[in-house]
């Protein structure tokens, strides 16, 4: 019996759609996805309900927002993404000790400015740019540089 090579069959993509959603601003259906779990999260940390996906769901927008700002999109949100680090690092340090999540009112305050810039940021920016961002991000936290001490 002889091998054979299987080929893949791939969907057909519009190209010309394609890169017209690439290159359009982020909006749509998935931005509208990423701010309603960003604003669940903050929802819970204000109410007390908040669980270590809500951590992860803040920590990963403040983590995008620095990046992004600490390489020239909306540069004045660094400081804002900072103290928003330091709160999220006490609620953790918090969590561990007493296994509720939870956060200040000066932590909720540094949550809700750095969702107030950072979507700012990922709507003045294309969609494939704003994926670039992310995998940046991603790639930062992978590499354990010390740029972004949250995971």
């Amino acid at each position: 019996m002889r091998k054979r090579t299987r080929r893949k069959v791939y969907a057909l993509v519009n190209v010309i759609q394609h890169a017209i959603e690439g290159a359009a601003l982020v909006d749509g259906k998935p931005l509208e996805e990423l701010r309603t779990r960003e604003l669940l999260a903050l929802e819970a940390f204000r109410s007390g309900t908040a669980t270590p996906m809500d951590w992860r769901s803040i920590s990963a927008m403040v983590n995008i927002a620095e990046v992004m700002a600490k390489k020239g999109v909306g540069p004045e949100a660094i400081e804002v993404c900072r103290e928003a680090e330091l709160q999220l690092l006490d609620d953790h340090t918090r969590f561990e000790k007493t296994g509720k999540m939870g956060t200040t009112a000066a932590g909720l305050t540094a949550y809700r400015e750095v969702y107030e810039y950072h979507d700012l940021q990922r709507t003045s920016i294309s969609r494939a740019e704003y994926e670039r961002w992310i995998k940046k991000t991603a790639d930062i936290l992978k590499s354990g540089q010390d740029v972004v001490h949250l995971t």
